[in-house]
Parts: structure tokens; sequence; C-alpha cells
């Protein structure tokens, strides 16, 4: 079940979302008045800071534990023009589109997945990447890059059983420094964390028993 704590303020309400957190720090590092670290009790002051504000940093929580509400008749969160997954250096996938996950529609526009293979929350990452010893460039492979009919809407995302990650929809993977690895409307990308053509899928989670449970 989701943690969500949700705290308002003038114009706008943070929600955090605790059991989404992989702890990227982008926001105590960015705002340590509005989230503040290392303290007891209530630690999320959106007051000190504008509702401009506060949305800037939610876009900037890759995993979508930061999201808001304007109470102030400003617009609301929209999914991207791009659909987008960015693949980081010895670590998971950060995905930023209209997601749809195994059939939920109701997910989020941003969220982190594993393929490091050791998440216990899968196919969502927990950060076990830091201490699985997980190792794979964030360059990656590169695949086929062509242009798209459009570059978003729905991104349908099913993790197989016991296998790759099933992507349909339109969908751009990105390096970690910001380089189009390839275009696609359709996909698989590895979670077993073994593929030899990382970040693409190349049948390896047979061979090495990998198991999604």
């Amino acid at each position: 079940m989701d943690d969500v704590d949700i705290v308002p303020a003038e114009g706008v309400a943070v929600r955090f979302h605790g059991t989404r957190c992989i702890h990227s720090r982008n926001c105590v590092l960015g705002r340590p008045d509005v989230f503040v670290p290392n303290v007891e009790g209530e630690w999320i002051h959106p007051e000190n800071a504008t509702v401009e504000e506060i949305a800037e940093l939610a876009h900037k929580c890759p995993s979508g534990a930061i999201e808001y509400q304007r109470l102030d008749g400003g617009p609301q969160e929209s999914p991207p023009r791009v659909n987008q997954v960015r693949v980081l250096e010895n670590g998971p996938y950060f995905f930023h589109a209209e997601l749809v996950i195994d059939g939920n529609p109701g997910v989020g526009y941003r969220r982190v997945l594993c393929r490091c293979g050791a998440s216990q929350s899968k196919p969502f990452c927990d950060a076990r990447h830091h201490d699985s010893g997980f190792r794979a460039t964030g360059e990656a492979n590169h695949g086929d890059i062509e242009a798209l009919a459009t570059r978003d809407g729905p991104l349908r995302i099913t993790a197989t059983k016991n296998g790759p990650l099933k992507i349909e929809g339109s969908l751009e993977i990105v390096s970690g420094t910001g380089t189009t690895l390839a275009k696609t409307a359709k996909t698989w990308l590895c979670r077993c964390g073994h593929s030899q053509n990382k970040p693409f899928c190349d049948g390896t989670h047979a061979k090495v028993g990998f198991r999604s449970e």
C-alpha cells in the first residue's frame, strides 16, 4: 500500500509517497528549507517556497515520490511532450511519460524501475542496486533511431513474468548524459541485470534463472 503524506500550504499541497522514494536527494539538496533532512517530526515545509518552486521540485523527483496539487487555479502536472526513459549508470531506469504499468494507469508521470534484478519491490526500484554490486554503463548500447509518428501518449509497461520490461508506445531511450540511444514504439528492456546488450534484453534472464516474484 502506498504511504502518502499530504502537507498543505497556501496555494498548493505537497503529496509525498514514502514507498516510492529511492533517496535521490534532489529535494533535500535543492531546497533544504522545504524538505528538511535529519529532523524528527514534520520535515516538509511547502510554506517556505512559492507554488511554482514547489512544482519545479516535484518535477525533478525522478521516482514520483513528490507530487503536488495546485490550489491556486494554476496548471496541474501534465505528461511530457516527449516520452523518455533515462538509463542511469550502475542504477535504474528513470521513466517520464503518461505511464500505464502492468495495466494500471494511475501510477503518475514519473517512476523509477529496477534494472539490476535485486529490488524487492519489482518492477519498481528500491535502491538495492547500491548494495548489490550492480555495474552497468549509463551510456549503454544504441538501438534503432527512427522518427516516431508521435513522441508522447500513453506508455504501456508490462513486467513480464521472470523476464524483461515490455514497452509499448512512443519512447526515447536516453543515456545518463543525455545522448539519445534509441527511439522506439515497442521494445524489451533488461531487468535481470545480466544482458550483454544493456539496456535491451538479450534473453539472458532465462539462462541465469531470473525470478521476478
